[in-house]
């Protein structure tokens, strides 16, 4: 587990789209959804989903993807590591 913490990537995606916490909870399912994601918030009052992911399994140009399948537009990211918990 404290390896997967050291190649994590935190990402926080802009949404343009989403009007109600529905949105927000189909773009967590679909984002769940892929493989090498470990955590998902979204909120559409800031229009930012937090993606807690491996970069090894999954790469942010597919979590961007699987947001605009789902209906939404990902607009832009950015990218921090996300240190280990302690």
């Amino acid at each position: 587990m404290a390896d997967r913490a050291l190649k994590d990537q935190l990402a926080l995606i802009r949404i343009d789209g989403m009007h109600c916490h529905q949105c927000e909870e189909s773009i967590r399912k679909v984002l769940s959804k892929k493989m090498g994601v470990h955590e998902v918030e979204v909120d559409f009052n800031s229009q930012l989903a937090s993606v807690l992911y491996d970069p090894g399994m999954v790469k942010i140009g597919e979590l961007m993807a699987a947001v605009d399948e789902a209906g939404y537009t990902a607009v832009s990211f950015t990218m921090n590591s996300e240190s280990p918990k302690a």
